[in-house]
């Protein structure tokens, strides 16, 4: 039988659940509740409480803060609470209701093994089928591990899905579809070549989450952008949950991935949470504190503004809510070890308690200048669902971005789209146009062209429209602007000619990627040319439609050893990872200037040209002994014989030609011969690298 655990008054700070070596102590901020109960539960999947332990207003409460400790309660222990207090939705927007059971926001460990998401959102008594926290006592060896420091200009960022990478039958690991299983794919990762893997959301979400439809099928929020425990890792990516291991078994994959030399940056949802709109259901900030959590229509306050597409906001810039905010992000880094942050629809954090976008939000300042956060990378897409979109102006400065405006024009010139070439060029030295006026810099431009959210790369140019009824919405849902090109035949086809075109395009595209200054970013998957069947919102879909598929081979092994090539180059070569701007400086010495543009012709672009598809450039190398770089983008429909620079001392080799067949498509640096000819034909839909042989190697 457990026992009966006596208590004292404990202490406002911190919140949640504490354990000491006499005992825990349990925190819960609530500035209207009037009666506050805490639950203890032997286990995550009983029904009933061991003990509930009433707080006292003149005991168990420090202004806003519910506090009791529990004498010699051990750590393992689950735990809910009851808040209860005023309830009038549209005078005051406070929704308290004593019988609901509600997950402690700060918990460090959470169970969803008796979740019902409908159960939560009907009043009444829901102690059956809540979400529970854990007392966590946490003592893990880091055995020396910290963050790591890698430039940010040194970076190449692969986004990733911890589930999906190993679920797939063909992973063959231990245990699919968690932090263990991707621990057992870091030797991938390094033979990839990637700096950074960034993690989709990995923060504990509510996979209940799906619109109607899309339950009626049987399917789960996927994707994981449904948090509702901000401290506790994903249970579903836990091995042994039940036991409590979230923390360990999290500090575990960073430990090995850090030990491979690769950071982890989390995607983080500090725009929204799980609890949805004005019916959604109550899981803990609604029952604590709906009114500061979340923004609210000043005349009707049980109206949730939403400004994310997920039915509520989260009110990011109250000074409670910036605390939690700030504090959470400072856990991770502190305790988990995590080396960057990427911010969901960053823009909303931007957002005055009033909804008005703020010049400097308090939130974003703080997180920008936390001297615990001063190593950690800061990314934001800078963007949110209804309409605010500050990529080149979010605020602060060490933030970087998601480059949607690389994306575009980067989809549009692939796809052959004339008279871009002024933008390309633009894009390729790292947006200056976007940071260079306010101080910042390349590496402020996280440059993608796919990602989670829309086609895969193969897909991008496999399919001029989505293809989502799978999900259950009829094909409502996803963006319908991919900017995305078929190649001529929309979706699978048998024909060589189409899916050879289909393979280059993707090679064009890692080498456009890749060869550009900024923060290149890959989606996992796209270097096997994963496709997703025309799928482009995939957040429902835990299945092989998403997974990734180990059985790589033909074709897919060749584009894997193509963008291995193309990352090795990448880092080989200075000149493509510069953390400040180029100029157009001269360099005597190399009779180069930083950078140069030329068209068919030397030092004749076709700026002005409305019809010009056809973009060359020569990168002068950044140190004495470096290499000098000349790169050819040919989108055009004809093959054309492109006029190459004279170099001082040198050579040209050929290093790159995407319209090559494996494995001549990329030339290891031994490997490559002298070029003499001072012309290159190049193929029609096809990049083209020149790397500069040094004297010694010039009689090959």
């Amino acid at each position: 039988m457990t026992p009966t655990y006596t208590t004292k008054a404990g202490f406002p700070y911190p919140a949640g659940a504490t354990a000491h070596k006499d005992g825990v102590n349990f925190s819960i901020f609530s500035r209207h509740a009037t009666q506050v109960e805490l639950l203890l539960y032997a286990g995550a999947e009983q029904i009933e409480p061991f003990q509930v332990i009433k707080l006292e207003t003149q005991v168990n409460r420090t202004f806003y803060a519910w506090h009791v400790f529990v004498e010699k309660l051990p750590a393992g222990i689950w735990y809910t609470w009851h808040v209860d207090g005023p309830s009038n939705p549209r005078e005051t927007g406070l929704r308290f209701d004593k019988d609901k059971h509600l997950v402690d926001p700060w918990a460090r460990a959470v169970s969803q093994k008796l979740w019902n998401r409908q159960l939560a959102c009907q009043p009444g008594d829901n102690g059956h089928s809540s979400i529970r926290g854990m007392v966590v006592d946490d003592n893990y060896d880091w055995e020396g591990d910290t963050p790591l420091v890698i430039r940010s200009e040194n970076a190449i960022i692969y986004e990733l899905h911890v589930g999906g990478f190993t679920r797939h039958s063909s992973s063959q690991v231990k245990h699919p579809g968690t932090f263990a299983g991707l621990i057992e794919k870091i030797p991938y990762l390094q033979e990839l070549g990637i700096t950074h893997v960034e993690l989709l959301p990995i923060m504990a979400f509510d996979e209940q989450d799906v619109p109607p439809g899309t339950a009626d099928l049987g399917l789960l929020n996927y994707w994981g952008y449904s948090t509702h425990s901000f401290f506790s890792p994903h249970p579903g990516y836990c091995v042994t949950p039940e036991q409590g291991t979230h923390i360990q078994e999290f500090k575990d994959l960073v430990k090995a991935l850090h030990w491979a030399g690769i950071g982890v940056i989390l995607d983080v949802v500090f725009n929204h949470t799980a609890e949805a709109g004005a019916n959604g259901p109550f899981i803990n900030f609604r029952g604590i504190g709906s009114d500061i959590y979340y923004h609210v229509d000043p005349l009707d306050k049980s109206i949730f503004r939403d400004y994310t597409g997920c039915g509520n906001t989260v009110n990011a810039n109250h000074p409670l809510v910036a605390n939690f905010i700030i504090t959470c992000l400072e856990y991770w880094v502190d305790e988990m070890h995590v080396d960057g942050f990427r911010f969901d629809l960053a823009s909303a954090m931007a957002r005055g308690e009033d909804g008005r976008p703020l010049h400097d939000p308090p939130v974003l300042w703080g997180i920008e200048l936390s001297e615990k956060l001063s190593r950690t990378k800061l990314i934001a897409e800078a963007w949110d669902a209804a309409g605010l979109y500050q990529v080149g102006s979010f605020p602060g400065y060490r933030w970087a971005e998601w480059n949607g405006r690389y994306r575009d024009i980067a989809r549009r010139f692939l796809r052959g789209e004339k008279g871009l070439i002024g933008e390309l060029a633009t894009r390729i030295c790292g947006s200056s146009d976007l940071y260079h006026p306010e101080g910042r810099l390349p590496i402020n431009s996280i440059n993608f062209v796919t990602c989670h959210d829309g086609f895969t790369l193969y897909d991008l140019f496999s399919y001029n429209d989505k293809h989502n009824l799978a999900n259950g919405e009829h094909n409502r849902d996803g963006c319908n602007n991919n900017l995305s090109w078929n190649c001529g035949i929309e979706g699978p086809t048998e024909d060589p000619a189409i899916l050879a075109l289909r393979e280059r395009q993707v090679k064009n595209t890692f080498a456009l990627l890749l060869l550009s200054q900024g923060v290149p970013m890959l989606l996992a998957g796209d270097e096997v040319l994963k496709s997703q069947q025309g799928n482009n919102n995939g957040y429902c879909q835990d299945n092989e439609t998403t997974w990734f598929d180990w059985n790589i081979s033909g074709k897919s092994r060749e584009i894997l050893e193509f963008v291995k090539c193309l990352i090795a180059l990448r880092k080989r070569n200075p000149c493509l990872m510069r953390r400040r701007f180029l100029h157009g400086e001269y360099l005597p010495e190399r009779d180069l200037y930083d950078v140069t543009w030329h068209g068919v012709n030397i030092n004749e672009a076709l700026w002005n040209d409305p019809e010009a598809r056809i973009l060359a450039f020569t990168l002068a190398a950044a140190t004495e002994e470096g290499t000098d770089l000349h790169i050819m983008l040919n989108m055009s429909d004809d093959k054309v014989d492109i006029e190459l620079p004279v170099l001082k001392n040198r050579l040209w080799g050929l290093s790159i030609d995407t319209s090559k067949s494996f494995p001549n498509d990329a030339i290891a640096p031994a490997e490559q011969k002298p070029y003499r000819k001072r012309k290159y034909p190049i193929e029609a839909k096809t990049v083209v690298v020149m790397e500069s042989l040094l004297r010694k190697w010039w009689n090959f």
